[in-house]
This record gives C-alpha cells, structure tokens and sequence, in this order.
C-alpha cells in the first residue's frame, strides 16, 4: 500500500457539484413530510435563495473562466466549460424537483389546511375587485413600463427582478415590445383579505388565509398602462446577475467607497440565468436572449411563478403556530442567569472558561458581556472583528455605548462579507462617527476570525478577558445558527488576541502564537501537524481517531493528508454540512473515513477538529472551513478547549451524536451523493438537534 496518494481527478468530487448536492439536502427537507407544513415552505424558500446565491457567485466565476478561454482544469479535471454543462444539468433537475414539491404537495397541503395561495384565474369574482382595486390604489401608481423601440433601447433589468415581457399591438396594427418590472417594494404574496398573513383586530389569529401573486395581478389589469393598446400577450420572467464583487483593493484608496460603488455595479452585472414561464413563446424568448446577451442554456424553463426565495412572506407573515416548529427558547447559562452587576460576569469568567453552544445557549450572555463592559468603569478598551452582524445589531450599540462612556474601541469590519457589505458600510459610517478607530482589514484577506476583547484595570494589574467563536456577532443568526464560543481571560490566549488585533490593525510581522491557530500565519501548518500526530500513533498500532465538523472541505492538501490518514488506520470521520470533495469509502484509500451531513432546523455551522492523541484528547474550535481560501487568504481563529468538562461535553454530548444520528444524518458515497438511513419501527430515533434542545429544556 503507497504511503501517500497522488492527486489524481478521481480522488476528488467537484466542488461545485457537491454544493449542488447540498441544496438537494435542503429541498429534501422541504419534502419530508415529518417536518411541519409552513417550515417545509421555509426550506423551499431556503433552496430557492441558496440556487440564486449559487448562481451570482459560483456559475458566475465559471462563465467569466469561459469567457477568458481558460482551459486550466479543477481537481477533479474538468474544464470550466465542462462544469457549465453539468452545472446545468444538475440544476436543472433541482428545479424541476422544486417546482413539483410546491405544485403537487405545498400548495394543496397548504389550500387543505387553510393557507390559499390562489392563481388570479382562480379567484371569485368579489375576490378579483378586491385584487383589482388594490391594483388601482396600490400597485398602478408604483410601475413604469418601458418600451423597446429605436429610441427606447433595451432596458435595464435588476438582478433577482420578477418581470413582464409584453407583447402591444398599437391602432395601425404594429405589434411592440414593453418590459414592466414588478415591484419588489410591494408584498410578493397580496392579502385579499385584511386577516390575511396577520391577526385580526380582536388579536385572534385566523384559520383561513387568502393570497394571490402580485405578478398576476399585474397581468391581469396591464392593459391600464396602455391606454389605446391592445395587449396580446404578457409572460413573466425573472433574471439571476452576477453579484460576486471583485475589488482591486491595492488601487483603492478608499475601501468604503469601492465597495458602495460595487455594490451599486452588482445590481446590473452581466446576466448568468434567466427563468421563464413554459408558456412564453419562441419570439419573446429570442428577444431576450439576444438583448440580455446570454446563450439559450442560460435559459430556465418553470411551470410555476418564478423566485422560490419569496416564499418566506407566506412563513413569516402567518402565525399559524400549529404549522411551524414548536417555539424554543435557549437557556441562559449559570453565570449569566441573574446578573446584577458588571464585576459578577468578570468574576465568573475568572472562575473558569465559560463555553456557550448557540442556540442552545442564549446569545443574550455575549450582549450582556459587552454591555457590561461598555458601562463598567474599570474597562479601559474593547477591541472586536465583526464580520456579519445583520440590522440593528445589539452588539454595535454596545461598542457605540463603550465610546461614548470614554473607552478606547477598535473595530475591524469586515466590509468583504459577502451578501453583507450595505449593512457593514452602515455600520462602519456610524462607528467612525462616534469615534470608534475602524479599519478594513489587510489587502488581500478577508478577515473571517470572530473575536472580542475587553481590558480591563483591576486590583492586581490589568487583565485581558477574550470571546472567540465559530459563528458571526449577530444577534438574529444565533437563534437559527449552531455555533459554539467561549469566554477566557487565559493569559497566553489574551496575549495572543492582542498580537492578533495589532496583527490586523497595525504593521505587526507577528508569525508565532502561544495558542491560537491563526490563518494565513500558522493555521494550515498546525493542524497539519496535528494530523500527521495521529498518523504516527496509527503507525505505531495505537488507536487513533480523527472527528472534524466543518461547513466544507475542499483543499487539496488537507484531503491528501486525510487520504494518508486512512491508509495509516486512523478512523477519520467528517461531519460536513455542505461542500465536500473528499470520496470516502474508497478501497485502499479512503476505507477509514465516513463524510456524514447533517440537516435540520437549525443550520449547522460550528468548526470543531477533535484528536484522539493517544487517548489524551484534544479539541480546537474556529471560523475556518478546510478550504483554501480559510487556510491561506482569510485570517481565521482556531482555538483549544482545555476545560476537560468542556472537551467532555463536545466530545460525548455533541460530536458522538452527530456519529449517532439517524434522523437528520446524510451518509456521502463515494460518487458524491448522499443516502438516508432507513429506520424501522424498533431503532431508537437519534436527532441531535432535537437532543440538545430537549438537555437545555431540562437544565432552565
């Protein structure tokens, strides 16, 4: 047996295809039926935004590699073109997929239970007034049809725009052309009743909810915007842009500025999709394809309307809890129970690290942290990365707070964070105007790492007290996102996080941390190191084990390594949630390793890397994916657990049952798809997620 492997293309699953697996996994859940009726909406929304998201970013990339005529093949030796292809055919089968779930099984589930998401054509007549006057007072005032004629060119559409390609006929008889953007400002999903998607004015909560799409009743009454037309046809579709930003950051001198400025650009980036409604006919489908500048396989043909992602309007706007998740509240952990001043949290970390599992655990305990130290006096700075906080952000109002009071604050802000960068620019405006010092970050690298650092004066000198994560500071996202944090006020950890602020704020050449694995310095080559540990100990006939949870893995080398562990006998065993391009269950290569994905309701997204070690076990958290751009253009936090009730609880109570799991769990083969474990009426059901939330239930 060789001792290494070489990378050869049939050791890797493409990248992207894997990712296409993943929202196979998501619309999955759409179609299980054991999940409640409006949360299987939700992940049919969830999937819809994943593919557009996919599509902006990943197809996007791949068009432009087409585009330039690059051959240069990806590991698992495709071309760009090639992967176009299967891309396509893939998502294809995805869509049409998703368009059954909702036609076949959502929507008469939905009708039977109360919830009606009616077609125009099926309305009542008293219910086509209703829609009909709303068209008049609401919607009429807001459109702006344009025409495309020699001196209307072609117009502009906006990325992930709903529109209605229509077809006029003037007095003389010329047909024309005219593009009419449906509004985003207006809800997707129009109430014709007042109860509808709400309560009603006593308070109680409707059994019966009426909707109708607004792209319908546009169509519908279109021929008001036409006066002394006649409509012959109007179809709708619906256009995907690329939207992954490029930034020359060496030739920006402004940061902020070139970011506003490109995302104003990605509204109107190059065209990578457009789905359109079967019953469009040929001619208005070639108009688009020439105007929009794509190739007929950019076109997506659907039978049903168009934008899956604004299916969340129907799940948020109704409270039929009877169709959703039971609620869950997250238990407040022990030292943050019932705080009543600053000192008492201060203390409690100086008692022992304290370890938070989101969502599990409340995030309130990390807003109480820096609240408390924004208002204790004996804090002198908070230094923080901030990577995604989403609106109205609890954790910057305690950092605004802190320079109020007279603190020193220093904040990175991510502005690179993709999806979030309108929110970051905000943010990063209202920081520097309350004096807060604000930096970018380093030219070249996203930073991704997610750590907090209050100093603090006390009696016997002052004292660093640090929060490192494997999740974003955002307050929203921690009640749907499993992360896990801890607090320290460890010495060489609080030495470290000063090292690394300087690091990223200043000119520091720092390369050696006492204990932190930090990207791009010294991460890869630490747990390199630590994996090749694990296979001496195999080579030596000692048990050895490796677990890591990640969102992806998708670097060459670490899958190399892991190949060279699993020839040496290491048990290795990957919960992946998302990408992997790793084949297991290869004989002579990959026997030793299992890639199990969990999902479920809660979004799986904490970064743990466990080493059996001899029986002297070790277990590392952080922000950083087994990718290369983690390993080597991101600055990315990995940090130990030394509590052994900490590394207990991770090692028993969380990764051996994700190992466990037959309710939720995936198993990859070695072609790249994933199965489901049958059970039948005697196995034990094992559902993490629903484990842990019954534990913090039973601890409150």
């Amino acid at each position: 047996m060789p001792e290494t492997v070489s990378l050869s293309p049939e050791l890797f699953i493409n990248r992207e295809l894997s990712l296409l697996e993943f929202q196979r996994r998501v619309l999955d859940e759409a179609l299980d039926e054991n999940n409640p009726l409006l949360e299987r909406v939700k992940f049919l929304s969830i999937f819809g935004s994943n593919m557009d998201e996919f599509f902006m970013v990943r197809v996007s990339g791949i068009r432009k590699q087409v585009e330039a005529r690059i051959t240069e093949v990806s590991p698992d030796g495709l071309t760009p073109r090639e992967q176009l292809a299967a891309i396509r055919k893939l998502s294809t089968e995805l869509y049409h997929e998703a368009q059954g779930c909702l036609s076949r099984k959502l929507l008469p589930k939905l009708d039977k239970a109360g919830i009606h998401v009616l077609n125009y054509s099926r309305l009542s007549k008293s219910q086509k007034e209703k829609a009909d006057a709303y068209f008049k007072e609401v919607v009429y005032p807001v459109l702006t049809p344009l025409a495309l004629d020699p001196g209307h060119p072609f117009p502009h559409i906006s990325n992930l725009s709903v529109n209605l390609a229509i077809v006029i006929r003037d007095p003389k008889g010329n047909e024309k052309f005219a593009r009419l953007k449906v509004p985003s400002t207006l809800p997707r999903f129009v109430p014709i009743k007042h109860s509808s998607g709400g309560a009603r004015k006593d308070g109680t909560i409707p059994h019966h909810h009426y909707f109708v799409w607004l792209e319908q009743i546009i169509a519908a009454n279109v021929g008001l915007l036409f006066p002394g037309m006649e409509v012959l046809e109007a179809h709708p579709f619906r256009v995907i842009r690329d939207a992954d930003i490029e930034i020359q950051e060496i030739e920006a001198d402004d940061l902020l500025e070139t970011m506003q400025q490109n995302i104003r650009r990605r509204k109107f980036g190059s065209v990578v999709q457009i789905a359109i409604h079967d019953s469009m006919p040929i001619p208005i489908r070639n108009l688009l394809v020439e105007n929009l500048e794509i190739k007929r396989s950019d076109v997506f043909i659907q039978k049903i309307p168009l934008g899956l992602a604004d299916l969340m309007q129907v799940y948020e706007s109704i409270e039929r809890y009877d169709l959703k998740y039971s609620p869950y509240q997250p238990r407040v952990v022990g030292p943050f129970k019932d705080v009543e001043v600053a000192e008492d949290i201060f203390a409690a970390i100086r008692q022992e690290n304290i370890l938070l599992h989101h969502p599990y655990d409340s995030f309130s305990s990390v807003i109480d942290f820096l609240n408390a130290s924004a208002r204790d006096p004996q804090v002198l700075a908070i230094k923080q990365t901030l990577y995604r906080v989403g609106p109205n952000s609890p954790v910057v109002e305690a950092l605004l707070e802190a320079s109020e009071r007279g603190k020193q604050v220093a904040v990175l802000v991510e502005l690179k964070a993709r999806f979030d960068e309108e929110s970051n620019i905000g943010w990063a405006r209202k920081l520097e105007q309350a004096g807060v010092h604000v930096v970018y970050g380093l030219v070249g690298l996203k930073t991704h790492s997610k750590i907090g650092m209050v100093v603090r004066q006390e009696a016997d000198g002052i004292r660093r007290y640090v929060h490192l994560a494997t999740g974003n500071y955002n307050s929203v996202t921690s009640n749907i996102y499993e992360d896990i944090g801890i607090f320290t006020c460890d010495e060489a950890i609080g030495a470290d996080a000063t090292d690394l602020f300087n690091f990223l704020t200043g000119y520091s050449t720092q390369q050696d941390y006492r204990k932190l694995f930090v990207a791009p310095l010294n991460l890869r080559q630490r747990l390199s190191a630590l994996i090749q540990r694990e296979i001496e100990h195999a080579k030596h006939g000692e048990k050895s084990h490796l677990i890591f949870k990640a969102n992806a893995i998708v670097d060459p080398e670490m899958i190399q390594l892991l190949y060279e562990a699993s020839q040496a006998g290491v048990q290795v065993d990957l919960l992946m949630r998302g990408i992997c391009c790793l084949r297991p269950g290869m004989k002579n290569i990959s026997e030793n390793i299992r890639v199990i994905s969990v999902v479920g309701r809660f979004l799986e997204h904490s970064r743990i890397f466990y080493f059996y070690n001899g029986g002297k076990e070790e277990i590392y958290l952080g922000s950083a994916d087994l990718m290369t751009r983690n390993l080597n253009h991101r600055v990315e936090v990995v940090f130990p657990i030394e509590s052994a009730e900490h590394v207990r609880y991770l090692r028993d109570h969380v990764l051996d049952l994700y190992l466990k799991d037959n309710a939720r769990a995936w198993w990859m083969q070695a072609d790249g798809k994933y199965k489901r474990e049958h059970l039948s009426d005697a196995d034990e059901r094992i559902d993490i997620q629903e484990w842990l939330m019954n534990q913090s239930r039973k601890s409150q």
